[in-house]
């Protein structure tokens, strides 16, 4: 989860690799009318979102027969985070993170179907980062992506044996 140019795609690309799982990008999944908002440069408001948020949720609970799937998704609010656990309660969010102006470097070099860089202030002023309660990490985006992925990876495996051990040891 996060803003544009946080890499996500890429980021979750390579996990998914790595866990050997399917990748599937949440903005495949937008409206033909989200697209059309984002990309004349208006931010997509809470009623736009929640469908796109059922569909990602949607594609999360259909995979989870298959081992998982990972989802680069930019599930900005706590609130739209929550949606998504309503499909997967177990979710495990990965949050990469960087300053503003890193940020709108990597998305300056880069070209986007529909997402214009005008639209990465609104994202940062929408930004509800990952709270302790939450399953998962917040990484920088400075290392590598492959650096970044095992990052992630020992987290989550350190996370879900924490979650079944039980009595002492």
């Amino acid at each position: 989860m996060g803003a544009q140019g946080t890499g996500k795609t890429t980021i979750g690309g390579l996990l998914a690799e790595r866990l050997g799982v399917a990748f599937v990008d949440g903005d495949r999944l937008h409206t033909p009318e989200n697209i059309e908002r984002m990309a004349a440069g208006r931010p997509l408001g809470d009623a736009e979102r929640e469908p796109w948020l059922r569909r990602v949720g949607e594609t999360i609970a259909a995979r989870r027969g298959e081992g998982g799937v990972v989802v680069a998704c930019s599930a900005l609010k706590r609130s739209y985070r929550d949606i998504l656990r309503e499909y997967e309660p177990e979710l495990y969010i990965v949050e990469p993170h960087g300053s503003i102006e890193l940020v709108a470097a990597r998305v300056s070099a880069r070209a986007h179907e529909y997402m214009p860089p005008a639209l990465l202030r609104s994202q940062f002023d929408t930004l509800e980062s990952l709270q302790d309660d939450e399953c998962g990490i917040r990484v920088g985006i400075e290392p590598a992506p492959d650096e970044i992925v095992a990052t992630i990876v020992a987290d989550y495996v350190r996370e879900k044996v924490s979650e079944n051990m039980t009595g002492e040891l």
